[in-house]
């Protein structure tokens, strides 16, 4: 049964409150020599309290996408099958774009993500990293207007533990984003949510640590050539954008920053730039790792400025800060767009609240790079 499927809740709810009625219904009636009776009691009145526990579980679960799978509640879901030494750019040498393409299968998503979500199974041919990536296609992109259009591209990150699932079910992105596309406010992007937590009880940072994960290619170059390989993608830096929120927005503008030509802009809501800040994270645990996982530290010491766009947004000691940080050290090309939240908190509401307004400013900042073009199809 699915953890976080609609028979299960329905379950759990039942149980709860059969949990309830029975220290009601039984709480006299029961025989026998005293100590069976209070041992009965207290099984009963544990009960209850496991029950009422699972069902609160499940509802912040199900709210803030945490777990999708029993696999990764209880530590058995390791998805990193080999992670091999892949240089400095993360490629290993290998040049993706002559290699055959990547054509997956895909099926419908329905675990409470709503309508038009579609995910499949990847096997990393690069990174040596295994997971599901879901996928949702503008309402533009099947318009015979659009034939032969080639479409922008935002890769979807959640925070740690989370599920590919939370930005289109928690923050709802794409219902909020639809009508806004349909009327021009947005441009049309595909928006692809690729798994992020690979390695039990730890956030891989979206670093690369040899023969540990290579995170960072699996986000950057295993999972960008499959959408480019199935959809009628843009190939080219220009046309792709990385968000995230929480731990997943430390991954965008490390990513964003590091990569640009593989990114042209960048969104962090609520995120930070030492790696350290996520207790579980595996590059905070090696001072050098630490240091070059930092999105500070990797735009301090790039070879030229980077040709990117940063929007960082967070309350003042919960990602603003560290925003102006990232504002500050940053030189043209390079710019960094830093809005001060008040109040909220550290929550999905507040980043849901966003969504319309970072497609905006990355409709805007991408410029041409937002708009369907003529290119290839798949």
């Amino acid at each position: 049964m699915s953890l976080t499927g609609t028979p299960f809740f329905v379950a759990a709810i039942l149980a709860a409150a059969a949990a309830l009625l029975l220290p009601l219904l039984l709480w006299t009636r029961i025989g026998g020599p005293a100590l069976v009776r209070w041992v009965s009691r207290l099984l009963m009145l544990g009960f209850a309290q496991v029950t009422a526990i699972l069902v609160v579980f499940l509802l912040v679960n199900n709210a803030n996408g945490l777990y999708d799978t029993w696999d990764d509640l209880l530590g058995g879901g390791d998805h990193v099958n080999a992670a091999p030494d892949l240089g400095p750019d993360g490629t290993g040498g290998m040049n993706t774009a002559t290699e055959p393409k990547v054509k997956q299968k895909f099926v419908p998503y329905t675990n409470k993500v709503g309508k038009g979500v579609m995910k499949t199974t990847l096997k990393g041919q690069v990174s040596g990293v295994e997971g599901e990536v879901a996928v949702w296609l503008p309402p533009q992109y099947d318009d015979p207007a659009y034939q032969g259009k080639t479409f922008p591209v935002v890769e979807l990150l959640p925070g740690y533990p989370g599920s590919i699932g939370a930005w289109f079910g928690t923050l709802k992105s794409q219902e909020q984003l639809t009508p806004l596309m349909e009327r021009g406010e947005v441009a049309p992007f595909i928006l692809v949510s690729p798994r992020t937590t690979l390695l039990s009880g730890k956030d891989t940072g979206c670093a690369n640590v040899p023969g540990v994960v290579n995170a960072d290619t699996w986000l950057s170059v295993d999972v960008r050539k499959m959408v480019t390989d199935n959809f009628r993608a843009t190939p080219g830096a220009d046309g792709w954008a990385v968000a995230g929120y929480s731990a997943g927005a430390h991954c965008a503008a490390k990513l964003a920053i590091e990569h640009p030509d593989r990114y042209r802009a960048g969104v962090d809501l609520s995120g930070y730039n030492d790696p350290a800040a996520e207790k579980d994270s595996i590059t905070a645990k090696d001072p050098k790792l630490r240091e070059e996982s930092n999105p500070l530290w990797i735009l301090k010491h790039a070879a030229a400025p980077p040709r990117v766009s940063l929007f960082v947004s967070g309350e003042q000691s919960d990602g603003y800060s560290d925003g102006l940080a990232l504002k500050k050290a940053a030189k043209a090309p390079t710019a960094v767009t830093a809005v001060k939240l008040n109040g909220g908190g550290h929550a999905s509401a507040v980043w849901k609240a966003q969504v319309p307004d970072v497609f905006r400013w990355l409709t805007k900042e991408m410029g041409a790079g937002a708009r369907p073009a003529v290119g290839r199809g798949v």
